[in-house]
């Protein structure tokens, strides 16, 4: 079948929108029809990198829509579902068997490849091989293929338009908070960036019962919004010194610290700011940099310092439970969204590596 597109060519430039063969169905995939997806910093960045990703290729890797068919072999999903997409696993490691699928043994291979794993994409225009399957999904066009394990079904009342970003953005700050580092009442939080996975962790920290949360930015407007969804404290790091402003909000430290921004200087100033047995929680990669800690510390203070891939989430667990949420008002993330149409893709782009936009949506046509 012939889809609609947007296609990352080279490096740095912006994404083209061109007509592609889709190929048939493998037995174990899932061809669904994307309504929206959410664009993430993550595409950004592939989008940029000379050498993370082969191309040409279709990225995007938060996309909603409806089953239109399913291969054989695939029985929890059926055509006409409305389904969430997700990161994607082999299903069959140790991580995966034991429930920690966010830490799959095959996650390069299965989110970043571009291809199945006998080295075929779905894709193609002419002769020419296009690149497929990114975070088991490539969302960035009318069409997508994923596979039973990374398509969670939603239910048919909600507006699929709103619900793409919960497979990646939105799951990755609230499974931070909720998952991996287990804010419980009582405690205090710093969430270091208010973009949409910092502020999905205020949101989540907010449920939790967290009595002292502190957002840091330096866009006012996105503080405001952070007070908005439950921040008791906000710090502008533009106008003020972060961290001599948390200590006197928290003079004995905050017992989790979660960094969205990938700064380093933040980083190290953060694991020197926990209270006794403090966690300082890394979302953002730092493009790979390395951090240095000062050991006699952490150990004197029982610190930790900790990765924190997807939010520790399963999918399908803990998307419905983000839905369930959002029914009950609770985890409003519709608030962060703006909207844009296919034909506008690079601008959406731009605007959210320009920071005028949280989180933008891309809408499909129809």
């Amino acid at each position: 079948m012939q889809i609609t597109a947007a296609l990352s060519r080279v490096a740095g430039q912006d994404l083209t929108l061109e007509t592609l063969a889709l190929g048939p169905l493998r037995d174990d995939e899932v061809l669904v029809r994307v309504v929206a997806t959410g664009i993430c910093h993550t595409d950004i960045g592939m989008r940029d990198s000379p050498s993370r990703i082969p191309r040409p290729m279709v990225l995007g890797h938060e996309g909603a829509g409806v089953v239109v068919s399913t291969g054989k072999a695939v029985n929890r999903i059926q055509a006409g579902d409305h389904v969430v997409m997700s990161f994607d696993t082999c299903g069959t490691c140790h991580s995966c068997v034991s429930g920690k699928v966010a830490y799959c043994s095959h996650l390069g291979a299965y989110n970043f490849a571009g291809q199945r794993l006998d080295g075929s994409t779905a894709l193609s225009v002419g002769q020419e091989a296009v690149h497929s399957h990114f975070f088991g999904q490539s969302s960035f066009a009318t069409h997508a293929v994923c596979h039973e394990r990374n398509a969670v079904v939603v239910d048919a009342d909600l507006p699929l338009e709103l619900l793409g970003p919960l497979g990646c953005g939105f799951q990755t700050g609230a499974g931070a908070v909720l998952n991996s580092l287990g804010v419980s009442a009582g405690q205090t939080l710093a969430v270091l960036g208010t973009g949409a996975v910092g502020l999905a962790a205020v949101m989540a920290a907010r449920i939790a019962g967290a009595t002292t949360l502190v957002a840091v930015d330096t866009n006012n407007a996105r503080l405001e919004l952070a007070t908005e969804l439950g921040a008791t404290h906000v710090i502008n790091g533009a106008r003020e010194e972060v961290f001599t402003r948390l200590r006197a909000i928290v003079p004995q430290g905050v017992n989790f610290a979660l960094d969205t921004t990938g700064n380093l200087d933040l980083i190290r100033q953060a694991t020197q700011n926990l209270a006794p047995l403090g966690v300082c929680g890394l979302i953002n990669t730092a493009r790979g940099a390395d951090l240095s800690a000062n050991i006699l510390s952490l150990v004197l203070g029982g610190h930790s310092v900790r990765g924190i891939h997807q939010g520790d989430s399963d999918p399908q667990r803990f998307i419905p439970e983000l839905i369930s949420l959002y029914r009950q008002g609770r985890f409003p993330f519709d608030r962060l969204l703006s909207f844009y149409e296919l034909a506008d893709i690079n601008v959406a782009l731009s605007d959210m590596h320009e920071g005028r936009s949280i989180k933008p949506v891309i809408r499909m046509p129809t």
